[in-house]
């Protein structure tokens, strides 16, 4: 099991950097970088806004050619030093090749600069807007794998009957309704939309968290939580539903049931003491991963319905603003942590089953 984890941890290298470089290539391909965008503040606000390139560009950058200023339609009217300025203050003074692996270097060391536009380290966003998220995707996660799996054994076990049948069709009307579309839905019905107002429209805790007793504080916690994790999970648990279903039906249809049916044990004996641990091998085993995809690809458009600060609304926001440094500073350290987790996955195989051993793959 060793030599595969090195072996995992060794393809983690070239996978990541060839996903940077791909990532990279696209944004700088597309129109309207950091650039663009603050010479169009400038434009709109030049005392502010030269006030801002001043301070982040040194007296050496009057050395810049001015073929470089060209290139930047918004360039025009405005004074070739001051664009020259923003475009050092950037680093798009360099080649994109050496800005590719001057932020590569930054990287493997855990640095990942300051945000173009909020001047704040971005390893601090991140741990500013991670408390939301975590909320989010861990609730999410075990409300999902809570309802999915009890649900799947029962289809299982009751296939082909009324309750399979009424049950799927819900799993299919879940799978079916996106899950920002439910939470609009909701906000109707729940948050003073159109009929009633039970839950909050906005935000992780109210106003006056700080001035609540600790039980309260916990009860309002989750009584912001209720509407946007219920939008998450009802578009998150169909999949799990009909995997754990199948798991299990093909695990019951095998000799080792019958046999173990035959020597007299009870129902619920062959089904959690037998069935169970060879059905649940690949739901389980998928939970970081699936808290991983939860985390941090399911909740942006959760988090901006919601008006939720979390790390789904800073990647849009930095997507929008084309803020380079948190867009790929983020994209580095969650594929990285992504990555990780499928290789947590595949020792979870082994720890659950320990007959599977993938020292014998051949690659």
């Amino acid at each position: 099991m060793g030599a595969y984890i090195l072996r995992r941890l060794l393809l983690i290298i070239p996978t990541l950097f060839g996903i940077m470089v791909i990532n990279f290539v696209i944004v700088q391909a597309a129109p309207g970088g950091p650039v663009e965008q603050m010479l169009a503040q400038v434009k709109g606000d030049s005392i502010s806004a030269t006030a801002r390139v001043s301070g982040g560009a040194d007296a050496g950058s009057s050395k810049a050619q001015t073929s470089t200023s060209e290139r930047y339609r918004g360039a025009k009217g405005l004074d070739p030093d001051i664009v020259k300025d923003i475009i050092k203050m950037y680093g798009f003074d360099k080649p994109a090749h050496e800005r590719f692996f001057d932020m590569l270097g930054n990287y493997i060391r855990f640095d990942f600069g300051d945000s173009f536009f909020r001047d704040t380290r971005v390893i601090d966003l991140v741990k500013e807007k991670m408390p939301v998220s975590i909320s989010l995707g861990l609730w999410t996660t075990i409300l999902v794998y809570a309802i999915s799996i009890p649900l799947g054994i029962r289809k299982a076990v009751r296939d082909g009957s009324g309750f399979d049948i009424w049950t799927s069709a819900v799993v299919i009307v879940g799978y079916a309704i996106p899950g920002f579309l439910f939470a609009i839905l909701l906000i109707v019905l729940f948050a003073g939309g159109s009929f009633i107002d039970w839950f909050p429209l906005r935000g992780l805790v109210s106003d006056n968290f700080d001035e609540l007793s600790l039980g309260a504080k916990i009860l309002d916690y989750f009584w912001h939580l209720v509407l946007p994790i219920t939008a998450m999970v009802v578009g998150g648990f169909a999949g799990l539903v009909m995997l754990t279903k199948n798991s299990f039906i093909e695990e019951i249809n095998k000799q080792y049931v019958l046999t173990a049916r035959a020597k007299g044990l009870s129902e619920n004996r062959v089904l959690y003491g037998h069935v169970f641990r060879n059905a649940m091998l690949i739901v389980v085993a998928g939970f970081p991963s699936a808290f991983i995809g939860i985390l941090f690809t399911g909740s942006m458009l959760i988090e901006i319905i919601f008006s939720l600060d979390g790390l789904g609304l800073l990647g849009f926001e930095a997507a929008v603003n084309r803020d380079y440094p948190v867009m790929f500073g983020t994209l580095y350290f969650f594929t990285l942590l992504g990555l990780i987790m499928n290789l947590v996955g595949d020792v979870m195989y082994t720890i659950i089953d320990p007959r599977i051993d993938f020292e014998k793959q051949q690659y």
